[in-house]
């Protein structure tokens, strides 16, 4: 029985198949949080309103319009219409693996999910009520928020480099609030909000926001955030997003993988993954996402072509295969460049880092 297996590159893709606690009136919601960070306007009766009236709110509201009106129409837009396409039997559950905070993505390729588990070594963070943060706190806040997601934007990933910097201090930090843009500008509606740890196992622990009642979870090496939300009027949906280390030393005692394989069968995707499957350190991981996935989308920074059993899976290339970055000289597969003779064409691409 085949499996799909999926590939995006610079400009190719492959298939191969195979809470908050309760709020009273006057609290700010985390929809509402999630719309004024990504230059929206939050509900009508919300705290928020009095600082949307801003000059800083009002030219980051304009940016963000812009930026992310031009991405729809240059990319994002040809994204989904591929997606719906080809991957035509998704399962309720999708893996994205070094994803950074990149929702964007996994909601364009995948936006039927009922499951989104994305992990990456950026830390959860926090999003306090924006109505208690000094004048200054916002203003800045949202200058990082717009630096930080400019490479996506721009050139489809994250720098993870430039994240460290803009998102690590401050009272809105790492994670969440690239997640909350990028909620928000999908069209989602968030409902709840928990930050999670997961144990040796892989079970699932709810926690007060870092740094409160539960200190003694510091020692976590899968810390998280849940957050459901909808598509408009739609079903609710769950998003995960674990901040931990994936290579063999880590994966190993963090219960992550535990965690995924409570899933079963899944949907993977793998982008701008810098090529770490290519090495032995990152085996763990690499053996789950070929075990235990029904179908692989990714580009070549992914998993390599050769470990994938021709027995087991159904390659399906889409686009052109270009020579990897300069800076990963040993990345290139020349049986890929063979597979991509004819691949399908498609009308959409990224460039890898």
């Amino acid at each position: 029985m085949f499996r799909t297996f999926k590939i995006l590159a610079a400009a190719a893709a492959m298939l191969l198949a195979g809470a908050l606690g309760a709020a009273d009136a006057a609290d700010v919601t985390p929809d509402d949080t999630a719309r004024f960070l990504a230059g929206m306007m939050p509900s009508v009766d919300s705290p928020l309103m009095a600082l949307t009236k801003d000059p800083s709110w009002q030219r980051h509201a304009r940016f963000f319009d812009s930026a992310f009106g031009q991405l729809d129409q240059r990319q994002m837009s040809k994204v989904r219409a591929w997606s719906d396409a080809n991957l035509t039997a998704p399962k309720p559950t999708m893996f994205y693996m070094f994803s950074g905070p990149d929702f964007l993505y996994a909601d364009a390729f995948y936006p039927k999910a009922t499951t989104y588990v994305l992990s990456a070594l950026e830390p959860p963070g926090s999003v306090p009520d924006l109505t208690k943060v000094p004048r200054g706190g916002v203003d800045a806040a949202l200058a990082n928020v717009e630096h930080s997601l400019g490479s996506i934007l721009s050139f489809s990933f994250f720098i993870t480099k430039k994240m460290k910097v803009d998102l690590h201090e401050g009272q809105i930090n790492g994670a969440m609030p690239l997640l909350y843009v990028f909620l928000a500008r999908t069209g989602k509606t968030v409902h709840e909000v928990t930050f999670v740890n997961l144990d040796a196992q892989g079970n699932l622990l709810t926690l007060e926001e870092p740094g409160t009642k539960q200190r003694a979870s510091t020692q976590a090496t899968a810390k998280g955030v849940k957050i459901v939300f909808s598509d408009g009027s739609g079903p609710q949906q769950t998003l995960y997003y674990f901040s931990t280390d994936l290579s063999d030393g880590g994966v190993k005692t963090s219960g992550f993988l535990q965690f995924c394989a409570k899933f079963g069968a899944a949907d993977s995707f793998l982008k701008s993954a810098s090529y770490l499957l290519h090495s032995g350190s990152f085996a763990r991981v690499r053996s789950f996402l070929l075990d235990r996935s029904a179908a692989i989308l990714e580009d070549d920074s992914g998993i390599p072509l050769a470990f994938f059993d021709a027995k087991q899976w159904r390659l399906q290339p889409f686009g052109h295969y270009l020579h990897p970055l300069g800076i990963f000289p040993k990345a290139y597969q020349p049986d890929m460049a063979q597979l991509f003779r004819n691949a399908a064409p498609l009308d959409f691409g990224y460039l890898l880092a």
